[in-house]
């Protein structure tokens, strides 16, 4: 299987870790020898409810049974599409809140970058350095990371950056800007979050300027902060709202969300000013639906806070310098690339799935899925313990 893997499907990176997966279920990844590994990562944060969650398969088998593709986008009214919309409306605070749905988070970054210029007039973005939204053309110009952008040259233009957490580059945004697209919490730059009321700055500068702010919630939403999305822990509201990853309990989704004003100008002038086939799909849909009503209604979120507060109990270590983040989007800063390493290939190992983060390179990603139990927390704490005495000790010796 990893033979057929590796030559028949393109790579990502020359070294891919490889498990040939047989089965998952909820918090658990099962290889094709039958060996367990606990998932602390969820898919990159995809799998907000675990693997296999009963109410998300439920839906998906329901749905199968009535229909799959009938259209593309927003031609004809589909159910699943429509009460998850009216749903996540329900539950965020933009005004007249009317969602597009697509077919991921970087998708959702594309409409989300058009929907700005068509509404503003503006040509001008503005992004975070180290900001990460995406692979795709748009996405990837609003990297300042040089080694990824420029073999796929020339790319957006009039993209600037500002720091994050940096007030004094606020006065940047001006009047010639069409928005500011910021993720609320940076992740692959390590998990940062928002300091002394910085979103609500930045906002307040965009609102001065008529400039829109995008944030980029596809990691850090859908329950992962104790927040159904973390913009509402900053007391801000963005002007676009980008979501995906754990949208769909870990079926390929993603959506942008803005007031119906503003981004129903992308119906005309020109007509379908973003067209998208299979997005809002009614399989894709129903298990989103499922995703956010069972977050919605139950103690998830509440849970996540809890659960974060045990990690930074557990996690305690002389090579850990800091953990970083918060509710179940965490991530362990060790003393040294070579330390990350180690620890999540010796993890992986020991049936223990950890990941890295995309600039950070002390960092180990520790994103589970929201309805991991404690016991698991503790099963897999106790192994980074472990490993990082193991890790320790053989560079004393």
């Amino acid at each position: 299987m990893r033979k057929d893997f590796l030559t028949y499907q393109a790579q990502t990176t020359p070294h891919p870790l490889g498990i040939e997966v047989q089965r998952a279920k909820g918090s658990y990844i099962y290889d094709t020898s039958g060996k367990s590994y606990l998932d602390f990562v969820a898919g990159v944060s995809a799998c907000s409810l675990g693997h296999l969650h009963p109410k998300v398969v439920a839906a998906i088998k329901e749905q199968l049974e009535l229909y799959m593709h009938v259209m593309v986008y927003g031609e004809y009214a589909q159910g699943p599409a429509i009460e998850f919309s009216k749903l996540l409306a329900q539950h965020i605070e933009i005004e007249n809140a009317t969602t597009y749905m697509v077919n991921s988070g970087t998708e959702a970054i594309e409409g989300a970058l058009k929907l700005a210029r068509r509404y503003t007039g503006r040509q001008e973005i503005i992004s975070a350095h180290q900001a990460y939204h995406g692979n795709t053309m748009g996405s990837l110009s609003l990297s300042d990371f040089e080694e990824r952008k420029k073999p796929f040259y020339p790319l957006i233009p009039q993209i600037r950056h500002i720091r994050f957490n940096a007030v004094v580059d606020i006065e940047k945004i001006t009047s010639k800007t069409a928005a500011v697209v910021l993720e609320t919490i940076q992740g692959g730059a390590g998990i940062i979050v928002p300091k002394d009321g910085y979103l609500q700055k930045v906002k307040k500068r965009c609102e001065e300027v008529g400039a829109l702010l995008i944030l980029d919630e596809i990691q850090p939403g859908f329950g992962r902060t104790g927040h159904l999305f973390a913009f509402q822990k900053y007391s801000v509201v963005p002007d676009i709202l980008v979501i995906g990853k754990g949208m769909a309990g870990g079926l390929p989704a993603g959506a942008f969300v803005a007031r119906n004003e503003v981004i129903n100008t992308l119906s005309d002038a020109p007509k379908m000013g973003h067209i998208t086939t299979f997005g809002g799909n009614a399989i894709i849909s129903a298990a989103a639906l499922a995703t956010l009503k069972e977050i919605t209604s139950s103690n998830l979120m509440q849970e996540t806070l809890e659960k974060e507060a045990l990690f930074k109990e557990l996690l305690q270590h002389s090579l850990l310098e800091e953990i970083r983040g918060i509710g179940l989007m965490l991530a362990l800063i060790v003393t040294s690339e070579e330390v990350a390493n180690q620890l999540i290939l010796k993890a992986q190992e020991k049936g223990l799935i950890l990941f890295w983060l995309l600039f950070e390179k002390r960092a180990v990603r520790i994103t589970p899925p929201l309805t991991i139990s404690k016991q698991e927390i503790r099963e897999g704490c106790k192994k980074i313990i472990h490993l990082l005495d193991e890790i320790e000790t053989q560079a004393v010796n």
